[in-house]
């Protein structure tokens, strides 16, 4: 799935869900909105997809919150990237985002991350993915909980045996995080699915589908990777704590996006400097005006 002129590979945000576990804050935001550390939630997915060199980027969300996506990001072009936002009705299952992003999709590979997924660590894995030409690829993270989870099993050669959506008897530990990659084939899949007993069009059956063409594939994330879902007030406030903690002894800030848009050359540096005199005064202007005066008194290097 190189990114060629003819085939890019577009990503999608699904940053939807009617977030019934952080009731009541949800009944005025969305949890993607929910402050992690020191900026919003869907900064840190959205950071991953971008981490990845992709440049094109759908938000699908309900129709009150997309507004204050927009008011967030705009289109994205200042920071060097093009998003687009479409309206997720009800929420109907992770494979509706295939469905509601078919014309922004096109003919290309596409990513998806779901807006509650944060990664932090060696994205090889999802680097290693994205350069894989054709079908599709899932991720492998060991869980001390897997009957909590979607759940792959390996074979003695990595390749994918089965895969089991909250098995009451697990037959691996490595839970399927809410980041896939898909060849264009994902919009027809997903077209044709039925809803499952709940109502959505699952995830699931999609990526079902590819093991049963011989075309899933999976990476194994390192132990060195923090994936953390925020689905609960107990995770947020553990992910808030633990970017905290980065932040802090390290100077070096988490999902920055106006920083990976610098490194990643989406930008350049005046166009940087420009981001930084239309910000207000806050730590996360002051964090960007150092970068931008280190920048000044040596060559900028490579970002990974």
């Amino acid at each position: 799935m190189s990114q060629t002129k003819e085939n890019k590979i577009k990503g999608i945000v699904l940053a939807g869900g009617s977030g019934s576990r952080l009731y009541p804050i949800t009944k005025v935001y969305s949890k993607q909105l929910t402050l992690i550390y020191d900026k919003p939630l869907i900064y840190y997915p959205l950071s991953i997809l971008m981490l990845g060199g992709i440049k094109d980027i759908l938000i699908i969300s309900d129709e009150n919150t997309i507004p204050l996506y927009q008011k967030l990001f705009d289109d994205g072009s200042q920071i060097g990237i093009s998003i687009d936002y479409a309206v997720q009705e009800a929420p109907n299952g992770i494979a509706e985002a295939f469905i509601i992003g078919e014309e922004f999709i096109g003919g290309n590979s596409v990513s998806l991350i779901l807006g509650d997924n944060i990664f932090y660590g060696d994205l090889n894995f999802f680097y290693r993915a994205l350069k894989r030409n054709g079908g599709a690829t899932i991720f492998g993270y060991k869980v001390n909980d897997p009957e909590r989870y979607g759940i792959v099993e390996f074979d003695a050669e990595d390749k994918v045996i089965s895969i089991e959506e909250k098995p009451a008897k697990p037959k691996s530990q490595y839970a399927v995080p809410g980041l896939y990659v898909y060849d264009n084939r994902v919009v027809d899949i997903s077209k044709s699915l039925t809803p499952s007993a709940r109502g959505e069009l699952e995830i699931s059956d999609v990526n079902s589908y590819y093991l049963k063409k011989g075309d899933l594939h999976a990476e194994k994330i390192s132990r060195g990777v923090a994936w953390l879902d925020t689905g609960t007030p107990e995770a947020l406030l553990q992910a808030s704590n633990f970017f905290g903690v980065i932040e802090e002894r390290q100077g070096l800030k988490v999902a920055c996006i106006e920083e990976i848009a610098l490194y990643k050359e989406f930008i350049n540096k005046d166009e940087f400097e420009q981001i930084i005199k239309k910000m207000p005064k806050s730590l996360y202007r002051e964090y960007l005006y150092k970068l931008l005066v280190e920048l000044n008194q040596q060559s900028i290097g490579t970002f990974s």
